[in-house]
């Protein structure tokens, strides 16, 4: 526990004094995720960030160690604050906890082989942090040889609702119902944030993806939710499309897609074929965004766990998710440092691992990621990075 700084959360310390409130609800009182989380609630201290670090399991703590490495060699101003989740609610409560107290993390897989009497981790944190919104970028990178070229798709998913709600029981001896929980307000949020998303990053159109021909009242409330937001956004481009149509339509011609606006299964399944058409897991990265917390970490959440200890996985995904958060601090120079030095490497060096059809390890990777950082590397040396480790 030593070098831990016990702090309030920074959440609760608005409830009690009453503040924020406005800042983030709209004037109808559901939460205004139209931008991401305000930037008061990261952990400062020194002139340096303070990020919570879960390594997961499989090759997450490997790849944690190499993103380390990398922010040292760039002289990021950030400091991990690392917790270990397991089966245990202790974990949890400590990574939750580190979490609401610093604003942002950086994560890899916290799943574990849980038995049926415990939440699923990576739900847990998405439910006990509100991060309601889940994006992912797939595009092509011009030295990863595909099928399909010109692929440049964002999915944007909610996160917490959906089949994923956690409401199912036996009804009778060989019975199980589930319930799927589809709300009207964070139905709106999500198309929202996804509308707004289009028009700021000037994106010409979304398309919302469901099930309502079957799911008439679930799929058609979230379908008809969306489409009642983008009346709101006149320059924006909208359609529609059943989920299984969408799925082949995915795979034979991506192009044609821009912004997805997914509910949560739809998603989870679209992010993971969309990852495919462009590389593989090991390449694209994902953001968790909610009221007052943001959690940066690999798209697809594959553990890895055949790759541990054997200098094989890709580090890729990991990095970007740490450009990401980079970004999320306003860190930009550092974040495009580190961005520019991946991308030089896949593209231009093509020092690809197995998975992109190549045979470096995953040291080769990033010894030349960091060879990249230091050639353009001029800010002033800061000390390294201090990770203080929970249990």
């Amino acid at each position: 526990m030593a070098g831990c700084r016990l702090l309030a959360p920074p959440s609760l310390c608005r409830r009690l004094l009453g503040l924020g409130a406005a800042a983030s609800r709209s004037l109808d009182g559901s939460l205004d995720l139209s931008s991401p989380p305000r930037r008061g609630l990261k952990s400062m201290y020194g002139g340096r960030y303070l990020v919570t670090l879960l390594p997961g399991h499989g090759i997450g703590p490997e790849m944690m160690s190499h993103v380390e490495n990398v922010f040292w060699r760039a002289k990021v101003p950030v400091d991990f604050e690392k917790v270990e989740v397991d089966d245990s609610p202790e974990s949890l409560d400590n990574a939750l906890l580190s979490i609401r107290r610093n604003g942002v993390a950086l994560k890899g897989n916290v799943e574990t082989q849980n038995p049926l009497n415990v939440e699923p981790r990576n739900l847990a944190l998405r439910n006990g942090l509100q991060l309601d919104v889940n994006v992912v970028h797939c595009r092509n990178h011009p030295g990863i040889r595909t099928r399909h070229r010109d692929i440049d798709i964002v999915v944007i998913r909610q996160n917490t609702e959906g089949e994923y709600s956690r409401l199912e029981h036996a009804s009778a001896p060989g019975v199980v119902e589930s319930l799927k929980i589809i709300t009207h307000q964070k139905s709106t949020e999500i198309a929202r944030y996804a509308f707004n998303y289009a028009r700021t990053h000037k994106r010409k159109k979304v398309t919302v993806v469901h099930k309502a021909n079957i799911m008439k009242l679930s799929d058609g409330l979230f379908l008809q939710t969306c489409l009642d937001v983008a009346r709101e956004y006149p320059d924006i481009a909208v359609e529609d499309m059943i989920i299984d149509n969408c799925c082949m339509q995915l795979v034979r011609k991506p192009s044609q897609f821009d912004v997805m606006l997914v509910p949560n299964l739809y998603g989870n399944i679209l992010v993971n074929m969309a990852c495919g058409l462009v590389g593989g897991p090991g390449i694209t990265s994902g953001r968790n965004y909610g009221r007052d917390y943001a959690v940066f970490e690999t798209a697809t959440r594959n553990t890895g766990s055949h790759l541990v200890d054997k200098n094989l996985a890709n580090p890729c995904a990991t990095l970007f998710a740490a450009v990401d958060m980079l970004k999320h601090l306003g860190l930009r120079d550092h974040a495009y440092l580190i961005k520019d030095a991946v991308e030089k490497t896949l593209n231009e060096d093509r020092i690809h691992t197995q998975d992109l059809g190549g045979m470096a390890t995953t040291t080769d990777v990033v010894d030349n990621v960091i060879r990249e950082v230091e050639r353009h590397t001029t800010v002033p040396l800061d000390n390294r990075p201090h990770v203080s480790a929970r249990a």
